[in-house]
């Protein structure tokens, strides 16, 4: 019996212990913490998400290219909403009734009791005449929030747009979006989305029955703070930029501009531009519709995302290449007779007939038979299979950022196309070949395809003598001014530094000496070295290409132009190279005005082309002399 009534006690106790904790709790949440009465009083409350400043992007010198401005979204509680005058309703936000009604059944189907996007970016005219009458639209509420603007209107494929999330984004996100919100699409905006987009706060306003706020909830004690995205300094030149541009205008093509010592990269021109403007506000859909329809894809980042056979420019890397593995020195000379003949039948033919040519002089006349021998030598004169011999070959270009990402901070880059000894292998059937077989390679035609940014980094290595670092579009991150690591790390390309010299020599000789292809676009007292290519196009007329980079010594620019379907690198891309390069170099342009309007008014689209006008220049003694474009361009034409 003892043991019964000590079982009992023990028993009560146990009640008697749990029913004071839980009225200690009850009291606790009663009385002492009043975070309850937040979740309890949702019914009279609303949360207002406080969306940051997203941050704001600056050219190099510290120069606006995008920044922000207010807009008001409207949003919506199904289950608060009451009958009201639907059609002053539409009036004052300028939809109809049956946009009205779509958009509020899109709302019920998302959630009747949770909030979600009615109708988006409201302008600060149309948002004053609404808020007026707001009281009468229970459910209905108005949130604060920016959008991009583009004073400039320049950079649109660089910078990118943003736009709202869809449910993948949303999922991906691990719950940091939610529908309604905005997050970058392409471009800067998105590589930089996490630094930019920055942390949203909260606001929990009291409302009355007649949806009007009273003030804030318990004096904010709950609301959390905004943070405003990080700030962004790009690479680029914003004047040099807009000038490329302009230069640009009425053409396909690219500009990248890069400065050697850094990997910076200073213009970034994809052509035809739009203007980034067309992607914010009411019409963003409609314009982006649009976009996407030109035929001339305006939205296609061509620097990055475009592969072309690089021309004569690729010759530059194999005089490097050849060079180093011991196939030709700079005194090595080749007799051009017209051509190259790679087999009985086979002849590769070459513009001129250039005679004995050694290595200066095969860049300087951009002579095709001599990179015909030396891609033989290189393939068929190695002592070792040629399929083994071209694997080699093949990793010495690689190491030049060709057939591999170069990592840029963009999104989609290509990788360009360098094909493997396989894939001749496959193609001819068996590992037999040779030289003879894709003896194209050795002038940069055939399956090769090179991205102008892989070609203003060739520039870049040229220029450094054997290394570069990676092409990026970001300079500085946030007032720390932080740089991203990967940014810093200098990568050798594997040629020794003193086989550059005779290559800079005669790409220097191409710019600056009259015999050389590129000898038009010769800027006064700055020795500019490049390289003029005229790329075969099997879809239409050919590729105009110019690569440079300037001053020979100490560069500070590097370069390369593409003018799609424009013909000779010397009459398009070189002269816009040079343009850009004086100006980056001096702040100016010294050429005449005839030569600039030329580039500037010149139609080259393909389905649109015009010939040139006549140009009138006045020589020294105030007589006028009508110039051709023919006469324009130099006598000697580089070859193909």
């Amino acid at each position: 019996m003892n043991s019964f009534f000590a079982r009992k006690y023990i028993i009560q106790g146990i009640f008697i212990l749990v029913s004071l904790i839980l009225l200690a709790r009850l009291y606790y949440i009663q009385v002492v913490d009043d975070s309850y009465k937040l979740s309890a009083d949702n019914n009279v409350l609303r949360k207002l998400v406080i969306y940051p400043a997203r941050g704001v992007i600056l050219d190099r010198n510290e120069k606006i290219l995008v920044q922000n401005e207010p807009i008001y979204d409207l949003m919506v509680i199904p289950a608060q909403v009451k009958p009201f005058d639907t059609l002053e309703f539409c009036g004052l936000i300028d939809i109809t009734k049956e946009q009205f009604d779509k958009k509020f059944k899109k709302a019920v189907n998302y959630s009747k009791y949770r909030a979600s996007l009615f109708e988006k970016q409201l302008s600060a005219k149309t948002y004053a005449a609404f808020q007026e009458k707001l009281f009468e639209f229970p459910g209905f509420y108005v949130l604060n929030r920016s959008v991009r603007y583009y004073p400039d209107s320049t950079a649109a494929q660089f910078l990118g747009y943003i736009g709202e999330v869809n449910d993948r984004e949303i999922e991906k996100s691990e719950g940091f979006y939610r529908q309604g919100d905005y997050i970058g699409k392409s471009g800067i905006e998105k590589s930089y989305e996490d630094l930019l987009r920055g942390q949203r706060g909260v606001r929990n306003i009291m409302v009355d029955v007649h949806n009007r706020e009273q003030g804030a909830f318990f004096e904010g004690k709950y609301d959390t703070l905004a943070v405003a995205g990080d700030k962004l300094i790009s690479s680029l030149d914003k004047k040099l930029q807009m000038l490329g541009e302009k230069l640009m205008v009425n053409k396909i093509g690219s500009v990248v501009a890069i400065e050697p010592a850094t990997g910076e990269i200073l213009a970034f021109i994809s052509s035809p531009k739009y203007d980034p403007n067309m992607m914010v506000g009411r019409q963003r859909g409609n314009n982006y519709m649009k976009l996407l329809k030109d035929p001339s894809k305006p939205m296609f980042i061509r620097p990055t995302q475009a592969e072309y056979p690089p021309g004569s420019i690729f010759k530059v890397i194999n005089a490097l290449i050849g060079q180093q593995f011991g196939a030709i020195t700079p005194t090595t000379s080749f007799y051009c007779g017209g051509g190259y003949r790679y087999s009985s039948r086979g002849v590769m033919r070459c513009t001129h007939v250039h005679g004995n040519t050694n290595l200066i002089r095969s860049i300087e006349g951009s002579c095709n038979t001599y990179y015909g021998y030396v891609y033989n030598r290189l393939i068929d004169k190695t002592n070792t299979k040629p399929s083994i011999a071209y694997t080699k070959w093949r990793n010495a270009v690689n190491r030049f950022g060709i057939g591999s990402e170069l990592g840029i901070d963009l999104p989609a880059e290509r990788s360009g196309l360098l094909p493997t000894a396989d894939f001749y292998t496959k193609r001819w059937g068996s590992d037999k070949w040779g030289s003879s077989f894709n003896i194209s390679l050795s002038i940069g035609q055939g399956e090769l395809g090179i991205t102008p940014l892989q070609m203003a980094n060739t520039m870049a290595i040229v220029a450094n003598r054997g290394f570069y670092y990676r092409p990026h579009l970001i300079k500085a991150i946030g007032d720390k001014k932080v740089v991203k690591k990967e940014f810093t790390e200098k990568i050798k390309v594997g040629i020794d530094a003193q086989h550059f010299e005779p290559v800079i020599e005669g790409m220097s000789h191409v710019v600056n000496s009259p015999g050389g292809t590129g000898y038009y676009s010769k800027i006064a007292d700055i020795e500019m070295c490049g390289k003029t290519g005229t790329v075969q196009n099997p879809h239409g007329a050919d590729h105009s290409v110019f690569v440079a980079f300037a001053p020979r010594n100490n560069p500070k620019i590097a370069i390369a132009v593409v003018v799609e379907n424009a013909g000779y690198g010397s009459t398009w891309s070189a002269p816009i190279a040079s343009l850009l390069v004086e100006q980056y170099l001096r702040d100016s342009i010294s050429r005449p005005k005839y030569y600039v309007d030329r580039l500037l008014n010149t139609n080259l689209l393909p389905y649109q082309k015009k010939p040139a006008k006549p140009l009138i220049k006045k020589d020294s003694a105030s007589n006028q002399q009508q110039i051709t474009t023919a006469q324009l361009s130099p006598a000697k034409k580089e070859d193909e």
